[in-house]
């Protein structure tokens, strides 16, 4: 689980986002890492259960992200994320998997494949042309939808790719630039004590839309 030391690391960090800030208080960040990458080996042995590809031994600190910002192209100039971000988790070569932000007040469990590009954006909408009806079938789920809200709303094209005719079956699938979906926790939710078998149940319902990800690039 999160403890609550966590999140007032985080709220105090957002406050203070500054070097001279983040050194007086590096013994808080130490604590804190290590309390999301114990969280994070919990939740690896429970996405482990229903998906192979997240392998039992995953070392959980290859897992946890860098709090530091790359800031070199960035008009935001604060050296640090405040929050902790949690992916890398499949043993795959494409951005498909999962991905988990511990952030008071802003708690996610969610994945799929954001924003792909090129040959792999268009493999995609090749797979959605030739077998929309799988995905439908897992985005509008009851269940899914409760989670994440509607799978068709993320940013799309205005228009239809030139590829595909515009009164196309699976027009408002194909034109999606994006394909994932998130599902937000509340700070009580993650501090509670079984907060992993939770979290992953929520990444059980993206599981599906991963396996149509993948077999799309296949």
């Amino acid at each position: 689980m999160i403890t609550q030391s966590t999140f007032n690391f985080l709220s105090d960090l957002a406050a203070n986002n500054n070097r001279e800030w983040f050194t007086d208080n590096k013994q808080r960040y130490e604590e804190a890492k290590e309390n999301v990458q114990d969280f994070t080996g919990e939740l690896i042995k429970e996405l482990n259960r229903f998906d192979k590809a997240v392998a039992a031994d995953l070392d959980p600190k290859k897992c946890v992200m860098r709090i530091y910002r790359d800031i070199r192209f960035s008009k935001d100039k604060t050296p640090y994320k405040d929050n902790f971000g949690i992916g890398n988790l499949r043993n795959t070569k494409v951005h498909i998997g999962y991905y988990v932000q511990v952030q008071p007040g802003r708690n996610l469990a969610g994945g799929g494949y954001w924003m792909p590009e090129g040959d792999h954006l268009k493999l995609i909408r090749q797979e959605i042309d030739y077998n929309g009806d799988d995905l439908k079938k897992i985005i509008d789920r009851p269940e899914f939808k409760k989670l994440f809200g509607e799978f068709r709303h993320q940013e799309q094209l205005k228009g239809a790719p030139r590829e595909y005719e515009p009164d196309n079956e699976n027009i408002s699938l194909i034109k999606l630039k994006s394909f994932a979906a998130l599902h937000q926790l509340t700070d009580a939710e993650m501090m509670k004590k079984d907060s992993p078998k939770r979290v992953a149940e929520v990444l059980g319902y993206i599981y599906p839309l991963t396996t149509f990800l993948k077999n799309a690039l296949a």
